[in-house]
């Protein structure tokens, strides 16, 4: 005999409502997030806007002043805004900017990435924290009090350094030294990478503090040494932040004014030598020359502030041109 034994089917489970789901979008549209949302978006385009007036506003002004310059704004090596018509041009600012701050960032990088990478794998605890605390005391000195040690510390005692680069590095012409005040582009670069220092260190030894530790211990495992735990896992992982803070404190060597024009002999010439006084930047000459100048003066000036203006945009894009090229072969997309 057959028997058909039914049983009662459970229902099928219902489907996971999408209650959760959109909850979380009402939540994302709260009215705090949308003020928060506007805020931070109007804040970028307020920026860009600052940005665009800057550059209306120096390419205005600059083209009322290239227009009456009877040199060639590009190539002359004169600054007399006062004759009829005015001559000026920026050949001798463009080279002392771009001189001083090679030689400031040749000098500071390396000595900075040393330091950091001493605070943060080297140094015991006790002796970083106060060390990390004074380095920062120096980011917050003011350019005139810098400059005022250069002028009166620093130019005093470099007579030694030049005269043993002029004996054994003279022959390049590039440290070749007439004797004088050491009132030239090596001794602003000094200055400039003095100033420069605290700010590459500081950033550098907080990337260097992001490496993951899995990484350092896993070379350790393998059995390398320390050094070789900083070449191949902790130098890799911070160089994009090396660059950026880099080219943080070349950002502050470009513009850099009162130190600049309180150790700096300048002159309008281009000198083949870094130990010879004489030379200009860019925000040396603004600084010096803006108060007693005339209209067509400040508007020659201000010519020359878009040239500073265009540089500094060149360096931060090549620097993110850098980042985003390297960063595949940063340890931070391990």
């Amino acid at each position: 005999m057959d028997i058909t034994k039914t049983t009662d089917v459970p229902p099928p489970a219902s489907q996971p409502t999408a209650e959760p789901k959109k909850s979380a979008n009402r939540g994302a549209t709260r009215a705090g997030d949308r003020i928060f949302l506007g805020l931070s978006r109007g804040s970028g385009i307020l920026l860009l806007v600052i940005m665009a007036a800057i550059a209306v506003f120096l390419t205005y002004r600059a083209s009322l002043a290239i227009s009456k310059d009877h040199g060639n704004f590009l190539t002359t090596f004169e600054w007399n805004t006062n004759l009829m018509p005015p001559s000026f041009g920026i050949a001798v600012l463009a080279f002392g900017t771009v001189v001083s701050s090679i030689v400031a960032m040749a000098l500071a990088v390396p000595v900075a990435v040393a330091i950091a990478l001493f605070l943060t794998h080297y140094a015991p605890r006790r002796m970083s924290g106060p060390v990390a605390y004074v380095i920062d005391l120096l980011a917050a000195v003011p350019s005139i009090v810098y400059g005022l040690w250069g002028a009166l510390i620093l130019v005093p005692h470099l007579n030694g350094l030049f005269g043993w680069l002029n004996e054994y590095l003279g022959w390049t012409g590039i440290f070749s030294w007439q004797g004088g005040a050491p009132r030239s582009m090596l001794t602003v670069g000094i200055l400039l990478a003095i100033m420069i220092l605290p700010i590459i260190t500081n950033v550098s030894r907080e990337v260097f503090r992001q490496v993951p530790r899995m990484h350092e211990e896993a070379a350790l495992a393998l059995g390398a040494t320390r050094w070789e735990v900083i070449r191949m896992s902790v130098l890799p992982f911070g160089r994009s932040g090396v660059i950026s803070a880099s080219m943080l404190g070349l950002g502050r060597a470009l513009g850099e004014t009162m130190a600049v024009a309180t150790v700096l002999s300048p002159t309008f010439d281009i000198q083949t030598s870094l130990l010879d006084p004489g030379g200009g930047t860019f925000a040396q000459n603004i600084a010096s020359k803006f108060g007693e100048a005339t209209q067509d003066g400040r508007d020659a000036l201000i010519a020359s502030g878009l040239v500073l203006f265009v540089i500094t945009l060149l360096v931060n894009g090549a620097a993110r041109a850098i980042i985003a090229r390297r960063k595949e072969y940063s340890g931070a997309n391990a």
